[in-house]
């Protein structure tokens, strides 16, 4: 047998078909699990088998380590020297490598640096000021790099921008666009999102480097396609030029990025309208889950009417039925989930690395944190900071302090600009100086006259609101209880709740922040529940305090500890015991998705769907009959996602405790449908 005819070895029909492909446009539809990393690695090496020169071969991923991973297998499969001649890369580094070349026809110099946040911030802020904008309170920078991230993503430069404002406030933010541009050409500068602009416009506008690249790669590979945006799918289209050697793997069902820049329709339309002549293989053969959990997720794609038909299955057996179960609360549930890891960690041997708890939301993660911490069971959290390490639950919990303690100074430059008050470097350098020759805090300060008169009218009126309100929650707060309505009542009247808008333009970002810090709410909810008398503020921040800086049970030396992960981050991992809680109406599928059409309800049914394809073995979903939103407890309806699993595959549990005892389906039917009526 060939070198070439033993790479089809140990690939089902169409992974070898999709290897094998290699002239024209070609759609591979890669579903959950069908093994999209061998398929792409061995179709290079399928390609080098078969003379074509490496160097005419472009793949392009979406992440470093992808393109590391892809080079080392294709390294293993062929040689290292063929695979250094390859051009294996994400978009962006693609792109600078480009622009290094011939940037100049855009009037930059090769030499150009790119921005880093910092940089960026800072060019914004001054673009701001030359804009005269800057006495805008709700431009912060945050929210206007979002914006000008969002246009050229979009492939709009600030004169598109410009003409396309539908609001007076986006017409402002493309102005600064403008500036800011200058100040970015003027410096030799680029951003990260110009990466991929500056490509555009520099293959579009001159024909020659376009043709340059055309001839340069006669093979484009693009993994997770269901990912890219307008502009690298522009990118893409032109690269391929006539020959449209064009291959790209990814999967429609798992396209769960819309929020920043994904489009759906790039892939969706692939074969219908952007490429009509080009073939389509998909790959439905799962090597990651039992075939339970695999009818579950094929019955509830189904729903979705735009996709690309594709059905799971598995050569690993049915396996185990999915469980579906129902807790008193969030507390309870959480403890159960943790207490249910632990045992079968000690009665069966698994490994704390073999589960996952996987939730919609940030905000989420906090219950099962404290409550994996009580169990002793070590935890890892992938793509984010521990809960109350987050930013914003800092900003909440330093207001609170700034209540019980006014000398803490740290707390109040900490909460000077949350929201942005007017008062920079020059008001603080004030108030340094004036503590330095009075010896009081600066909250005393605040409102005293040497101070106010060196203030614009704006930030005097906003020092004086600020010094008022604290005065007055301070008093408050000198009567025990009610800890939580008060803290809620507080961090509106100072601003703080109504900031998250001001600060991040991006709509998801910023419900994202304000969801955790009702979730914080909540949690003093929580711990006045269970004290015996009205406690204190000064006693729950001291629970605060012990639990942030020594109770924390980490992942062990070896890395063995339970996953806790929004969905979004655990696209692509996989464990053998996956837990789904809160599936419960309005926090899964999101109250968002409901308020955005049928495009986010989409999208919404596409995040379930990569949920239920992360479990190989064991699969757990939870809901709360009642939870703490808000600061208030709340009565919870199930999610309407659980009506979509198939009956026969689901068993649900009315008593947590344990498991002990089966319920019918009918019985969770009949649960359901209370619900509904409430």
């Amino acid at each position: 047998m060939s070198d070439a005819g033993k790479l089809l070895k140990g690939l089902n029909k169409e992974q070898g078909q999709a290897v094998t492909t290699l002239e024209g446009p070609l759609l591979v539809l890669a579903g959950a699990g069908t093994g999209k990393t061998r398929v792409i690695t061995f179709r290079i090496a399928w390609m080098l088998a078969n003379g074509i020169d490496p160097s005419k071969i472009l793949a392009l991923t979406f992440t470093n380590k992808a393109a590391r991973e892809m080079k080392e297998r294709i390294a293993e499969l062929v040689s290292v020297e063929q695979a250094k001649k390859l051009t294996v890369g994400t978009f962006h580094s693609f792109c600078v490598r480009l622009l290094r070349k011939d940037i100049r026809r855009l009037n930059y110099l090769p030499t150009f640096t790119i921005t880093d946040t910092q940089d960026q911030e800072a060019l914004i802020k001054q673009a701001t000021a030359q804009a005269g904008l800057s006495n805008k309170d709700n431009f912060s920078a945050t929210a206007i790099a979002s914006y000008i991230g969002d246009q050229k993503n979009r492939l709009a430069d600030y004169r598109q921008a410009k003409k396309t404002a539908d609001t007076p406030m986006e017409a402002s933010f493309a102005y600064i666009y403008e500036h800011y541009q200058t100040l970015l050409e003027m410096q030799n500068m680029i951003d990260f999102d110009d990466m991929l602009l500056l490509t555009y416009e520099l293959l579009t506008k001159h024909p020659d480097i376009l043709k340059k690249y055309q001839d340069s790669y006669h093979y484009l590979l693009v993994d997770e396609y269901q990912d890219t945006n307008q502009a690298q799918f522009q990118i893409v289209k032109m690269l391929c030029g006539e020959l449209c050697n064009l291959c790209v793997v990814g999967d429609d069902d798992q396209s769960i990025y819309g929020w920043r820049g994904a489009d759906v329709d790039n892939i969706l339309k692939f074969d219908s309208y952007h490429f009509p002549k080009a073939k389509k293989i998909t790959l439905e053969q799962n090597y990651r889950s039992t075939n339970k959990i695999l009818r579950a997720a094929n019955a509830v794609i189904a729903g979705n009417t735009e996709r690309h038909s594709k059905n799971l299955w598995s050569a690993q057996g049915d396996g185990e039925n999915l469980l579906i179960v129902a807790c008193e609360d969030g507390e309870n549930e959480a403890s159960f989930i943790a207490d249910y890891i632990l045992q079968e960690h000690d009665d069966k041997g698994f490994n704390f690395s073999d589960f996952a708890i996987l939730y919609r939301s940030n905000h989420l993660s906090r219950l099962f944190e404290m409550a994996l911490r009580k169990s002793g069971v070590p935890y890892r959290l992938v793509g984010g900071q521990e809960f109350f390490q987050r930013r914003e639950i800092k900003d909440a919990a330093a207001y609170l302090k700034l209540l019980v303690n006014p000398r803490e100074d740290q707390s109040f430059l900490r909460i000077l600009g949350v929201p942005p008050r007017g008062m920079g470097d020059k008001a603080v350098n004030k108030l340094k100086e004036l503590k330095s020759a009075a010896f009081l805090p600066f909250t005393e300060l605040l409102d005293e006259e040497t101070f106010l008169k060196t203030l614009s009218t704006k930030a005097r009126s906003e020092a004086t609101a600020l010094a008022e309100c604290l005065k007055k929650f301070r008093k408050e707060f000198e009567e025990p209880g009610d800890l939580s309505f008060k803290v809620s009542q507080y961090l509106g009247e100072v601003g703080y709740l109504k900031c998250f808008q001001k600060l991040y333009k991006n709509y998801a970002e910023a419900e994202k922040r304000m969801e955790n810090v009702d979730s914080f709410i909540s949690s003093i909810k929580e711990f006045e529940a269970k004290t015996d008398k009205p406690p204190t503020l000064m006693e729950y921040l001291e629970s605060y305090a012990l639990l942030e800086e020594n109770d924390r049970t980490k992942e062990d030396e070896s890395g063995n500890a339970v996953t806790l992960s929004t969905i979004h981050a655990s696209k692509g991992l996989e464990y053998p015991y996956v837990f789904l809680p809160a599936m419960e109406h309005k926090i899964f599928p999101h109250e968002r998705s409901v308020l955005e059409g049928q495009a986010r309800s989409d999208e919404e049914m596409r995040l379930f769907y990569v949920a239920l394809t992360r479990a190989q073995h064991h699969l757990m979903l939870s809901f709360a009959k009642e939870r703490i939103l808000r600061g208030a407890p709340t009565l919870q309806r199930p999610s309407p996602f659980l009506e979509k699993l198939p009956e026969d595959i689901t068993e649900f549990h009315d008593d947590p405790s344990g498991l002990m005892r089966l319920a019918s389906v009918a019985e969770f039917e009949a649960f359901f449908e209370q619900f509904n009526k409430k």
